[in-house]
Formats: C-alpha cells, sequence, structure tokens
C-alpha cells in the first residue's frame, strides 16, 4: 500500500480495534511510513475501497542464541462488512509470500483466532509469559554490586539493539525479538515510559493505574539483573503489583525471597517456517548434539519437499534428497523447530512414519521459546 492508503487502513483498524486517539493515530503514522516505502504492507481492495490489511514487521528473533531475519505479522484487520468472504485467508496468503520475496525464512503471530492462521501453516509455539509479583517482593531484592544505570532516549536505539544481542546470545535464547533501531527510536521517545539503561541490560516500565507494568527487563548479569529489579522495586511505597513478561525460568524468580503461588498469563503466539532450508541453516543448535535426519515436510502453499537435516558444531544444514523421511505437515515442522518434542507433534497428528530421527530431533531442536514483546 501507500501513504494514500493510510486514511482507509484507520477507519479499517477503528473498526476492528476500536477508536485510537489523536496522539496514538500519530504515533501510528510516523511508524508505519517507513514499512510502506517498504513493501511490508499489504491490503485487499474491492474495488477502491480497503476490506484488509496486514503488516510485516521487521524484527530480529533468536533460536539457541542465534539472531536471524523474521517476519512478524500484525494489524491482520478486515472489515466487518467484508469477514466471512475469504478477505483474510487471500490476505494471509500474499503476506505469506512477501516474506518471501523479502528474505524471511520464519515468520511469528499473536492470533486473534487460531483456525484461519493454522490452516495457513502456522502453529503454536510459544508465549509472552506475563507474571504479577509483589512490587515488595521487589523492593527486596538488593543490588549486589555498583552497577551504573542511566536515563535513555531515542539516541540509544542502536546500543539497545546491541544489548539485545550479546544478553540473548550469550542466554542461548529462543524466540525473544528485536525491533529495528529504527522503531526502537520510536518506543523510546514514549513520554510515559520510564527508561534505564546499563551497560548489559535495560529495563522500560510504566505506570498503570496502580500498580507497574513492565515492557521490558533484560539483563546480562546478575548485579545488573538485582540492579534493574530493584530499581521497579522502588515504586512499592505506591505500587502494589507489578506486571511484567519474563522468560519461562526468568533468574527473577530465583531472587524473590517468597514464592508460592504465582498468578501467569500466557499471551500466546504462533511460528512458521517459509523456507525450511534457510531456516534449517540459520538457526542456532546445541554445540554438543551431532546427527542428521530426513524430513518430508507438506507445505500447501510452497509444495514443501524432502530434506536431509545435518547438524553439528551448533550449526545446521538441509539438503534436498529423493529419498522420504519422517512425515511432516508444515505446522508440524514450525513447531519442531520452535523446541515442541516429537512425542507430541505424533500424538497431535503433525508428524507420522518413521521413528528413528525421534529422539534427535528433540536433542537438536530442543527450546523453551519465549517472547517479552508483543506486536
Amino acid at each position: 500500500m501507500t501513504p494514500d492508503d493510510l486514511d482507509g487502513v484507520l477507519d479499517l483498524r477503528r473498526r476492528s480495534f476500536g477508536p485510537l486517539s489523536a496522539a496514538d493515530k500519530a504515533q501510528w503514522r510516523r511508524a508505519v511510513l517507513p514499512v510502506l516505502a517498504e513493501g511490508r504492507y499489504l491490503g485487499v481492495f474491492d474495488g477502491s475501497r480497503l476490506a484488509g490489511a496486514a503488516r510485516l514487521r521487521q524484527f530480529t528473533q533468536w533460536w539457541h542464541g542465534r539472531p536471524q531475519p523474521m517476519a512478524g505479522i500484525a494489524g491482520v484487520t478486515v472489515n466487518p462488512e467484508d469477514r466471512g468472504r475469504g478477505v483474510g485467508t487471500r490476505l494471509m496468503r500474499a503476506v505469506i509470500d512477501r516474506g518471501v520475496a523479502l528474505g524471511d525464512a520464519v515468520s511469528a503471530l499473536y492470533p486473534a483466532t487460531t483456525p484461519i492462521y493454522r490452516a495457513l501453516g502456522y502453529e503454536h509455539a510459544g508465549a509472552q509469559h506475563n507474571v504479577t509479583l509483589p512490587a515488595e517482593s521487589l523492593r527486596q531484592i538488593r543490588p549486589s554490586g555498583q552497577v551504573k544505570l542511566r536515563r535513555m532516549g531515542p539516541g540509544d536505539a542502536a546500543e539497545v539493539v546491541a544489548v539485545l544481542h550479546r544478553v540473548h546470545g550469550a542466554a542461548r535464547a529462543s524466540g525473544p525479538v528485536s525491533w529495528d533501531v529504527r522503531t526502537w527510536a520510536l518506543w523510546l521517545g514514549n513520554e510515559d515510559d520510564f527508561l534505564y539503561l546499563a551497560d548489559d541490560g535495560y529495563v522500560i516500565y510504566r505506570w498503570r493505574g496502580d500498580d507497574i507494568r513492565v515492557e521490558s527487563l533484560v539483563a546480562g548479569s546478575g548485579e545488573t539483573l538485582r540492579a534493574l529489579w530493584s530499581l521497579v522495586g522502588t515504586a512499592s511505597s505506591i505500587a502494589h503489583d507489578v506486571i511484567a513478561p519474563v522468560a519461562p525460568d526468568d533468574p527473577v524468580l530465583w531472587l524473590l525471597r517468597e514464592r508460592s503461588k504465582e498468578r501467569v498469563t500466557q499471551v500466546r503466539w504462533m511460528f512458521r517456517v517459509l523456507d525450511v532450508a534457510a531456516a534449517a541453516e540459520r538457526r542456532g543448535y546445541p554445540e554438543h548434539v551431532a546427527c542428521d535426519a530426513v524430513v518430508t515436510v507438506d507445505d500447501p502453499l510452497s509444495g514443501g519437499g524432502t530434506w536431509r537435516l545435518e547438524i553439528s558444531g551448533g550449526s545446521g544444514a538441509a539438503t534436498p534428497v529423493s529419498s522420504p523421511g519422517v512425515q511432516l505437515s508444515v505446522n508440524g515442522f514450525s513447531a519442531l523447530y520452535a523446541g515442541i518434542p516429537t512425542a507430541t507433534l505424533r500424538l497431535g497428528g503433525l508428524m507420522s512414519g518413521d521413528d528413528r530421527y525421534d529422539e534427535a530431533l528433540d536433542s537438536a531442536f530442543a527450546a523453551k521459546p519465549y517472547m517479552l514483546e508483543y506486536f
């Protein structure tokens, strides 16, 4: 789409997600204009009238600590009067084709409804884990060293991206994403947020009613972890709770003095491999795993194929072969890539046939995928 279509997109978003404030509209326009120039906003038209739209966000995503480009699908909207006409399916087929054309081998989205995306090859993979903690419990976390924290803003966008690369790489993380520098610069200018940066971490948080909402907190050392969570906890004289996205085994949960019952809300995201060979080569794997397996992937959009996966030394390669291998739908291979066990895939009907590679595949693709960001 082009800038001339933005009023139509805003009307579409209003009918799908509710009204936007003038400030939100202005920020949305600033974020979207560069995306239009890159061909990352697609629309379905009925004559000259916009019927549906979707956006491909440019992300970096880590899998076992290795970064790769990822198409984050967002803002998928269809006008109320056009729903049930196949507009959403047509739109998403075009989005997937566009992701491939842009060179992305993987894609993810947060679904408002599951069936349409599952029918197009997306499968459940991970979640944003939002935990609610008493603010006082965070205040009791005492920094163990001298960590220099400073306020940050749009000019620190490149440093934030660099921190994420170092921290997620060292942690061998799977699933988390980073915006590009341009988008980070936009988000770091939000005047309602409190933003602090350390040499190996950062935190972004804001007030939400009487509570604190942490948008993102990343730390590469125990000292920085303690310093950032303790900083958030200083609001406990006013705030009752802190709601924060965390990893499934986030170390902050082991710093709490008291831990019994926890309130965790999972916002599920779905994942799709767009290019089997490129995705296999771009992913990171455990250093100690050395194996090979033959997989046949059925993809109704690309036709699929059969590949020999060869994994060793933390890297992988996929070579087309003619002999049949273990049978996976593209949904099944996407879930396997995200660390879903082969036993789950077989019982769920996403994987069948030869089982001699199952243990090797489980070891190679082992992961606990999560995201801190919602898009």
